[in-house]
């Protein structure tokens, strides 16, 4: 299923681009800020962003600008009343994707959506990659330098989300909450364990490793010189 976020900070607008996505047979969240935004970012990976530009305190430039630190290739697009040559220029210069003038045809905009999928052939597989590590979502498969390395499928999830958004630092508690079910009684300590497991897994060739953030939790590193060896 592809899940979509929408990012507006006008209610009415917003529950009308995620409806009618939903119909469509989109998954959508509705974020009224860049900070509500940041906070679904963080907990679920999308396929493609919808946001306004001109909202309180962050804006849609700033967002932008984050997402493409995080990932370069989840599609944006930009939904705006301001139609200056100025915005548009901004917004492409950051990276987005596509730009609509509001008001716009709902309809416009899933064309708009499904053309973005098709080139990013996120709807045909999900593949990410860094480095020598590649990952693919549709056949839950790892492989390091071409060798495929077997994960069970929490170890599968967690270092997925991991890869999607390298040099992110996840805390040991949203990373129980996420991918521990609410019924179980992990502790952090088992956390702890799997990211032993997956150390162990991943070659120490590798160009991609898990390094601890003391006090926080882990996140992703990439060495380029392994990379580029």
């Amino acid at each position: 299923m592809i899940r979509i976020l929408v990012v507006e900070d006008n209610e009415d607008q917003k529950k009308s681009v995620t409806d009618y996505l939903r119909r469509h047979g989109f998954e959508s969240d509705g974020a009224s800020s860049v900070m509500e935004a940041y906070d679904y970012l963080y907990e679920r990976s999308y396929s493609l962003v919808v946001s306004d530009i001109m909202m309180d305190k962050l804006d849609g430039f700033d967002l932008a600008q984050s997402i493409r630190e995080m990932d370069k290739d989840i599609p944006i697009i930009f939904t705006s009343a301001r139609s200056d040559l100025s915005a548009k220029s901004e917004g492409f210069r950051i990276g987005i994707d596509d730009y609509l003038v509001k008001p716009f045809d709902l309809e416009e905009l899933v064309m708009r959506i499904n053309a973005l999928l098709r080139r990013a052939d996120i709807k045909e597989k999900k593949h990410i990659g860094a480095g020598d590590m590649e990952m693919d979502e549709e056949e839950r498969s790892l492989s390091i330098s071409g060798e495929a390395i077997a994960l069970t499928r929490r170890e599968f999830d967690i270092l997925y989300k991991m890869l999607s958004y390298p040099k992110k630092t996840f805390a040991r508690s949203l990373l129980r909450e996420e991918f521990w079910s609410a019924e179980s009684d992990a502790s952090l300590r088992s956390v702890d364990i799997l990211m032993a497991r997956l150390r162990g897994k991943i070659s120490s060739s590798c160009s991609v490793s898990i390094a601890t953030v003391h006090g926080l939790g882990y996140k992703l590193v990439i060495d380029e010189k392994k990379d580029n060896a």
